[in-house]
């Protein structure tokens, strides 16, 4: 899923093919921006202040994924979210504007009223599986909203000053790793990360230690375990899969790799969990089975309860 998706910067719409009331609502907002404009030392401070709030803030503005063999790390949506409202004087919007056959298109525009400079991102990303069958419904809906989120990233982050974005994303990066002064509290923080995989995604340390690109656990220090955090909301956002994420990684006990299942093998995933469809969440995410296979379980499911629901 992650890495079937491009993001192509487009020209931005003509303020002349607005509607009247668009355009007056507009116009209003230009002369507000210029009659009130930003003091970007607020500004900076204001988004700093909201990514160090917690470290969940912090972790969320943060996302990584794999790439040729090598992790790309970067601020995630949540940040330019943070810094277009500290901002101010910005107009922001993404939304699906074009579902073919085997793509959904969405389009990001930023427009920074007080400058009057604006860019317009079109992310288009797949809506088709493996075997070229079209996603659900559902499906096609969560990937024009995860979409929505890249087009709506890349367009903030082209007009927001890039020494902005970097202070307030380090700052946030700061607050993830946190105090790592003493051997004792690099070991509790790395710990921290291992169990939250381990329990939302089933991956394992060994698989964490391969994914930060190191041959032990104590290998891991600082920066590792940004990265690791990096690729955690990655997960969560949907700008990836634990099997996108782990396709060159995880290994079953025969040596295949969860991607290079036969397709005995993953009928047998699927008669292992069809009837446990919490054992068939932890498969999907695993890419043991597929999307389709996983809503056929929780269709199957629905149909069980109320069954037994018309019976009592």
């Amino acid at each position: 899923m992650a890495e079937d998706y491009e993001a192509l910067q487009v020209q931005v719409p003509n303020i002349q093919q607005m509607d009247t009331i668009e355009r007056a609502n507009v116009d209003i907002q230009v002369s507000t921006a210029k009659q009130y404009p930003r003091d970007l030392r607020r500004s900076l401070n204001n988004a700093i202040a909201i990514v160090t709030m917690s470290e969940e803030t912090a972790q969320s503005c943060s996302y990584a994924l794999p790439r040729g063999g090598k992790p790309i790390t970067g601020p995630s949506v949540h940040l330019a979210k943070i810094i277009s409202q500290c901002y101010g004087n910005i107009r922001v919007e993404a939304k699906v504007v074009e579902i073919t056959q085997k793509q959904i298109v969405s389009r990001g525009v930023a427009w920074d009223l007080e400058n009057n400079y604006a860019a317009a991102f079109e992310v288009r990303r797949s809506i088709a599986g493996k075997n070229g069958q079209r996603f659900t419904d559902d499906m096609i809906t969560v990937t024009g909203n995860a979409a929505n989120s890249i087009a709506y990233r890349n367009a903030v982050l082209a007009i927001i000053p890039k020494g902005i974005t970097d202070s307030v994303y380090k700052a946030a990066q700061g607050l993830i790793t946190g105090d790592l002064t003493t051997e004792t509290k690099l070991i509790g923080r790395r710990q921290k990360a291992i169990d939250a995989f381990k329990s939302e995604w089933g991956i394992t340390e060994d698989e964490l230690v391969k994914l930060a690109g190191k041959q032990t656990v104590n290998q891991i220090k600082a920066d590792e375990i940004a990265l690791l955090v990096g690729f955690y909301q990655a997960l969560k956002d949907g700008d990836t899969t634990v099997s996108e994420l782990l396709k060159n990684i995880r290994v079953k006990a025969d040596g295949v790799t969860a991607s290079e299942l036969t397709e005995e093998q993953k009928v047998a995933e699927y008669e292992k969990v069809k009837d446990d469809v919490k054992a068939a969440e932890l498969a999907v995410l695993q890419g043991k089975i597929t999307n389709e296979q996983f809503n056929a379980i929780l269709d199957a499911d629905v149909s069980k309860r109320d069954k037994n629901a018309n019976t009592l």
